[in-house]
């Protein structure tokens, strides 16, 4: 495994992350602690360091395998987790972006993880309710108490990360060195808005949903109402499209459709962004299947393939800006000798 360095922190992580959502049997389809232990050491083996998890993933189970795991040998990990989902439905305040929430998700965090500190700690998603100011404020208490190195926005909209970037500048506060949010081949859309942003900003990209809910692994079919995604929709006819090239490329390079999907948002840094995908795995034979995607090439025939195979556009107003008679206007005929 090669290594990328997280944003501008400085702090380098593998180029692939073992998200621990399936950490746990709590909600049913998880793995118990034996098998989250083996895929834990098949990661390490792999050269793996940076593992994310989350204050409710699989309602607390997760945090607490991972702690006990690392228990020993947790500062040769960099530990990412996350606050703002509630963690009591009966009280109004146990959620949120707000720095109550924060302080009682970090505190019970800590102490399910084992550890005195965060290496990074994820906004799991925008509520719009907390103002940008208030937020970054209480962040950065956390990283002033030593209890949190580094902060994110995880499902998150590109402006609000942007407004939090120039909040924390203009006060001297701690600045976001990532996000978080969906990426495939089939689900592109942090194209239009997100990934430029995190280039303009230097920021890493941890990504999830890396195999589309297993759609792309060639798992389930559309029309099929007994095989349904975890928390999704059965599967569209596009899905189910890009797939099926999927597979063809997966057979012509002697892989599996899971490490052509991955080798897919691996070979994306080309484009200019700092992406890491999360593999999210229940059991080792499927970790071990994914982390085979590191030795996956996809030579330019492929990567064009898959590019076309969701019929993906950027809409407006990137499409409309970057349309050559639009350039046209804006520069002549110099726009053929102008670098962007």
């Amino acid at each position: 495994m090669r290594y990328r360095v997280l944003g501008p922190s400085g702090i380098q992580v593998g180029e692939l992350a073992l998200g621990t959502m399936t950490f746990g049997t709590a909600w049913e389809w998880g793995a118990d602690k034996a098998e989250c232990g083996r895929m834990l050491e098949a990661f390490v083996e792999a050269g793996g360091n940076f593992v994310d998890t989350g204050c409710n993933y699989t309602d607390g189970e997760s945090e607490t395998i991972v702690g006990e795991l690392l228990d020993g040998r947790r500062d040769r990990f960099v530990v990412a987790t996350k606050y703002t989902l509630t963690l009591d439905r009966s009280d109004p305040n146990a959620g949120g972006n707000h720095s109550k929430s924060l302080r009682r998700a970090v505190e019970q965090s800590l102490r399910r993880l084992r550890t005195d500190y965060i290496d990074l700690l994820w906004l799991h998603m925008w509520d719009r309710t907390a103002a940008i100011e208030n937020v970054m404020y209480a962040l950065d208490v956390q990283v002033r108490a030593g209890k949190v190195l580094e902060v994110g926005f995880s499902d998150t909209p590109a402006w609000v990360v942007a407004e939090a970037i120039r909040v924390a500048e203009r006060y001297g506060l701690c600045r976001p060195v990532g996000v978080q949010a969906p990426y495939n081949v089939a689900w592109r859309d942090i194209e239009r808005e997100l990934l430029p942003m995190v280039a303009a900003h230097n920021l890493a990209a941890l990504t999830w949903d890396a195999l589309g809910g297993g759609v792309l692994t060639g798992k389930y079919s559309p029309g099929n109402k007994e095989q349904r995604r975890y928390g999704d929709s059965p599967v569209s006819v596009r899905h189910a499209t890009v797939a099926q090239v999927v597979r063809e490329l997966a057979g012509q390079a002697g892989a599996t459709p899971a490490q052509v999907s991955l080798a897919w948002g691996l070979c994306r840094r080309s484009e200019g962004w700092n992406l890491i995908p999360l593999l999210g795995a229940r059991s080792e034979t499927q970790l071990r299947d994914n982390l085979g995607a590191l030795n996956v090439q996809l030579g330019p025939e492929a990567r064009r393939r898959l590019d076309e195979a969701a019929g993906f556009e950027l809409g407006f107003p990137r499409s409309f800006l970057e349309d050559k008679e639009m350039l046209d206007l804006i520069h002549a005929e110099f726009r053929h000798v102008l670098d962007f």
